[in-house]
């Protein structure tokens, strides 16, 4: 998908004053951290397999090109052939040309975050090609014609209520004119109409979690079984990938997926986990009969080469928005983009420009719950301040904000000074409270008081005075 605009700060207000979003939010704000820590509780080698996860990534990032190169060897060896894709451009007209090729009309899709991010839905359907999502809640949010707004559960933000009436408005046309009101009444339903889609798609096109460089076999993890409908029952499987998703062996896949499920959705093992390798051999009852891999760049080999190549551990597991407070409040469109949350503040800038998203970075309480939970341990906080740091070398955003900071650096440079100047500032502010101890408004953080909002006086003194005196009475 085409980045939105990315006026940050316009569609946060936004998310705050919408009470239906906020509605569906806090439904969903514990779920996945609560089911996350008994799963990792429950496993008392999961710090050992982190570290495990961590080796294992490294180890091919570094020697990436060598285990692209047989995994693509595999794949051929399989009957399958592999497509290389540099940009967003090349792999939606690999894609294209694949599907115009062998005569398709209706594709079927499973979820994958890579064909949002290179915009494979809407190059497929410019062509003049039917595109049915599969996964339930790619589903809801296609027929919505809205963008992911979670990288696990796309339709997180979406009340009950709304996904009836979408339901109501869409499968009239099936004969289904019934509005329902039950969620296992809306699954059934989908999954009636789906049914269809799956018996008569030409094309399926999934993503893949995992690319398993010994045998060249694809790995994805569902929970509904649709990926395995889309990848067996039509005549070509196009398999859409990062080129970071290539792993060793098996075995290193494994260990990858038990981390996974328990990350994303506290689950032991997700409900389907499968391996493709190749189209279908003499014998098979089913399966492809054309297998095709597209192996995407996108701007990955850049951040292979730069501080930010620790981003290219990571497995899509949402961790980290599920456990950050900014997320929770705001939900995934406000961030404007394909990637969410702490992950997507750093993935967002790198592939659009700082000059598009440099508010993302800074939409972060640098609180380190996101580095704390990613299976992989990527330092979410560390590359968050790598970009802001980078925005306020390129004399990006806001004047008055690299002014504030200018002054900041100063003061804290000049140690006598910055502590004169805070003691100063606390008794006066402590002073201007008097007896209520709290601000109602204040200059140049009118920001701040929206919503009901105060901020508590300072006590009258500095941290720094006031251990000082507590130092000075031991002795």
């Amino acid at each position: 998908m085409e980045p939105l605009s990315h006026a940050f700060k316009e569609r946060s207000v936004w998310a705050l004053q919408d009470e239906t979003l906020q509605v569906a939010l806090n439904r969903a704000k514990d779920g996945f951290a609560v089911k996350r820590a008994k799963a990792v509780d429950a496993l008392p080698e999961f710090e050992a397999l982190r570290d495990r996860a961590v080796a294992i990534k490294n180890h091919t990032l570094e020697n990436l090109d060598h285990y692209l190169e047989r995994y693509a060897d595999a794949v051929e060896r399989s009957g399958g052939k592999v497509h290389w894709a540099s940009s967003a451009e090349d792999a939606r007209r690999i894609v294209v040309d694949i599907c115009r090729a062998s005569g398709a009309r209706m594709i079927t899709k499973g979820k994958s975050m890579v064909g949002e991010e290179v915009g494979v839905n809407g190059a497929l359907e410019e062509a003049g090609f039917e595109v049915v999502e599969t996964d339930l809640g790619e589903y809801i949010i296609q027929l919505a014609h809205e963008p992911p707004s979670h990288i696990i559960v796309p339709a997180v933000h979406k009340t009950r209520g709304q996904i009836a009436e979408l339901f109501h408005q869409n499968h009239e046309k099936y004969g289904l004119t019934r509005k329902l009101a039950e969620v296992p009444e809306m699954v059934n339903e989908a999954r009636q109409v789906l049914r269809d889609k799956y018996l008569a798609a030409d094309v399926g096109i999934t993503g893949a979690n995992f690319l398993i460089a010994e045998s060249g076999t694809s790995v994805i993890v569902t929970n509904e079984g649709n990926g395995d409908l889309t990848c067996s029952l039509p005549k070509v499987h196009i398999v859409t990938a990062g080129i970071e998703k290539v792993v060793p062996s098996a075995e290193d896949a494994s260990t990858l997926l038990r981390l996974l499920g328990r990350s994303a959705t506290g689950q032991d093992m997700t409900t389907y986990t499968t391996f493709t390798t190749g189209p279908k051999r003499p014998g098979d009852t089913d399966g492809p009969e054309e297998y095709h891999v597209v192996l995407i760049d996108n701007g990955r080999t850049t951040m292979l080469g730069d501080q930010f190549r620790e981003m290219l551990r990571c497995i899509r597991c949402g961790a980290c928005m599920n456990h950050c407070p900014v997320y929770g409040a705001i939900g995934g469109h406000a961030y404007g983009w394909v990637y969410p949350g702490p992950m997507g503040s750093v993935l967002t800038p790198l592939a659009v420009g700082l000059k598009e998203a440099g508010n993302l970075p800074n939409a972060c309480t640098l609180n380190g719950h996101c580095a704390e939970v990613c299976p992989v341990r990527i330092p979410l906080p560390d590359l968050l301040r790598t970009l802001r740091h980078r925005e306020y070398q390129l004399r990006l955003g806001l004047k008055p904000m690299r002014w504030g900071l200018a002054a900041w650096v100063w003061f804290t440079t000049h140690p006598r000074i910055y502590r004169l100047g805070t003691r100063v500032q606390a008794r006066m502010l402590a002073l201007l409270a008097g007896r209520k101890g709290r601000f109602r408004r204040m200059p140049l953080a009118g920001s701040w008081f929206r919503g009901g909002r105060d901020l508590p006086a300072p006590q009258g003194e500095t941290f720094m005075a006031v251990w000082q005196r507590r130092q000075r009475g031991r002795k």
